[in-house]
Order: structure tokens, then sequence, then C-alpha cells
């Protein structure tokens, strides 16, 4: 049992969240402790690594990342890959199929796999290596048995890519757009032909201009779902504002990789060196390159540009869930997934659980 302010689907309640792997009641009672509050687990849909570990090294880093993430109350998440030789794409995938097939203990619940390339525009690659290929629906096909793919970014205006949209939503997989050089009907054209999100608004993507208002301005004239990078370094708090206003269900990701928590260094990002320094990470060139966000940190910074805690919330937990059709998870309710952050009063994580299993939040 849990006691404290707790965020239902229907609002706040003073009391009691009575739990197994699932939740099974929540009992409203004013006398209840409130002192703590509690949230549904955080639900990260763009995560590369953490602690020195990186998604595309395979074998066991996907439970590691897991188990990283999870003591920042991240209870589940996506394994995100980067662009590659194919052979790298694959030796990534086996490795997230076993995370994928039974969770680790003492780890976020691993969803599936967000597969961020190869499929993009060689002029919007950012942090990305140029092992840029043109999708087929084969390749996809044969990716997609090795570990399920559940989110795809790919950039639409690449000959070939919006005709396999229709194909890829069919496969129950969200497209999205992402790394591309396309223009604002280009972005309307995949909105149209099914694509259902953009990864990692305005970065990696052509901006609003009034005379050209590009990729970022179809997502702030169509989109009903976003991601988007709340470190207020990607994306600069007026123009996050702006984009939460626009898109309903804007949603944020961590984009972490495997400088998260870890000391000013170099690290790997796929094949790519990074640097940490200030708070970021970067290329040689100065170019970001990933983040070292964490979704305690996230929700924070969500407040900090004037979220209420409530909105900010939905905006890592229930939004993600919906996104993916995840019914019993990113939301406090019977019959959910006891997946549950405890904050104390300065929004810290106190206690983590992933489907009832109680986080060790010290171990490092």
């Amino acid at each position: 049992m849990l006691s404290g302010r707790i965020l239902t689907p229907t609002g706040w309640i003073t009391g009691h969240l009575d739990f197994d792997q699932r939740i099974q009641q929540i009992r409203e009672d004013p006398a209840a402790d409130s002192s703590l509050t509690i949230l549904p687990g955080f639900i990260d849909l763009h995560v590369h690594g953490a602690e020195g570990v990186d998604i595309m090294q395979g074998g066991t880093a996907g439970a590691s990342v897991a188990r990283s993430h999870a003591r920042h109350g991240t209870t589940a998440l996506l394994g995100t890959t980067l662009t590659a030789k194919e052979a790298a794409i694959r030796r990534a995938l086996d490795g997230l199929a076993g995370v994928i097939a039974e969770r680790p203990a003492g780890g976020a619940r691993m969803l599936g796999v967000h597969l961020e390339g190869p499929f993009l525009n060689l002029k919007r690659l950012g942090a990305q290596p140029p092992d840029v290929v043109t999708a087929s629906l084969e390749l996809v096909q044969s990716f997609h048995a090795m570990a399920p793919i559940r989110v795809l970014t790919l950039a639409p205006e690449v000959a070939g890519h919006l005709a396999l949209i229709p194909q890829l939503r069919d496969m129950g997989i969200r497209v999205q757009i992402g790394h591309s050089a396309g223009s604002y009907e280009d972005g309307v054209a995949a909105l149209q032909a099914g694509a259902a999100g953009f990864t990692h608004l305005f970065n990696g993507m052509t901006g609003a201009h009034h005379q050209q208002p590009g990729m970022v301005g179809a997502a702030l004239a169509h989109a009903e779902y976003a991601e988007v990078i709340p470190d207020l370094l990607h994306v600069q708090p007026g123009a996050l504002r702006a984009a939460l206003r626009a898109i309903p269900r804007l949603y944020g990701v961590t984009d972490a990789t495997s400088a998260t928590g870890m000391p000013d260094g170099e690290y790997a990002l796929g094949s790519q060196r990074v640097f940490k320094c200030l708070g970021c990470v970067r290329l040689a060139t100065g170019s970001l390159a990933g983040s070292v966000l964490t979704m305690d940190q996230a929700l924070r910074n969500f407040i900090s540009i004037g979220l209420d805690l409530a909105d900010a919330s939905n905006r890592l937990s229930r939004f993600p869930a919906d996104y993916l059709g995840e019914t019993q998870r990113g939301r406090l309710a019977p019959g959910a997934w006891a997946d549950m952050v405890v904050l104390n009063s300065d929004l810290q994580p106190v206690a983590v659980f992933v489907e009832g299993e109680a986080i060790d939040l010290s171990t490092h």
C-alpha cells in the first residue's frame, strides 16, 4: 500500500493505493499523509543509453539501460537504435529482443524498439552517422521479426518512403517524421498517409518560417502527437511553450545517451564519439548529440516553464502510453500495471515501482 496525494485519470485524490503487480484499488482518505505525491511511472519512447552503456552495443546493454532509467522513475521505455550498418542494427535488435521478452529484475519494462535510423535524409542527420538507406517493406519486416518495432522514424520526402507509410501503419508501427529536409507539404502528405507523430520536434527537421512553414509548421498546424526533448537546451522555453499550445498531446522524451548519469568526458553514441560537458552532449563539431536528460528532470523542467504537475505528468506518462495504445500503463487506476513513481516535496523520486516491484534507487 502507498499513501499520499495520488494522480488518478479523473484528478487528484488524497488516500491510499493498494497493489501487487497491478493496482487493486485506490481509496480516498482525507486524513492520509499528503506529503508524498504518487504519479504514474514515466514512459520514455526515445532512449539510446545511460551510465556508460549504449543500446547499439547489443548484448545486455538494453537490460542495463532499463535498470538505469528505472531509478529516475521510468517504468517503461523503447530501446532506440541509431543509423548504422545493417549488421550493427541487427546486433542491437538481437540484444533488445531478450530484454523485451523478459523484463530485467530492477529494470523498466522494455515495450519494444524505436527504430530511429537508417531511413533518414542525409541533409538532416544531426548526430546520426551517414549510413542511411532507403526503406523497404522487406527490410522493416526483417528487423521487426527480430524485435518488435513500435515506433519508426523516417524522412517522408525520400523517394519511396511516403508510399511505405500506410504499410508500416498496418503492421502496427507508429511512423514518425524526423531527420527530414522535407517541406510543410511533405509533412502534411505524410500525416495524411498515416504518419502518427514527429521525432524530437524542432530538432533534425526544417524549421518554421512564415513563407516556408517546413516540417515544424506541419507539426504545429496538424499534429495530434509529437515527441519533444524538454531539457531546455534542445528546444528553448519559448518554442516549447508554442508547441504545447499547438499540439494537444505533445509528450516528452529524453533522447538519453550513454553519457547520462556520467561525469564529463567522451562517450559513444552508436559509432559516433560524443562529449559530455556543461550538462549537454555534443559531437566534436559542436552539434547537439542526444541528451543526458532523465524523466524526473523532464518533469521538473516542464513545471519550471509553467505547466502544472498533472499536465507535466500526462506528458511523460499517459500521452506516450496512449500513443502506443498501452491502455494499462501511464495511469493509476484499478487493473492497470502497478507502475508508479513516488515524489517528495522537491519532486525527487523516493520510490519507484515497476509492475509492483520496488526499484532500488541507491544502486549505481
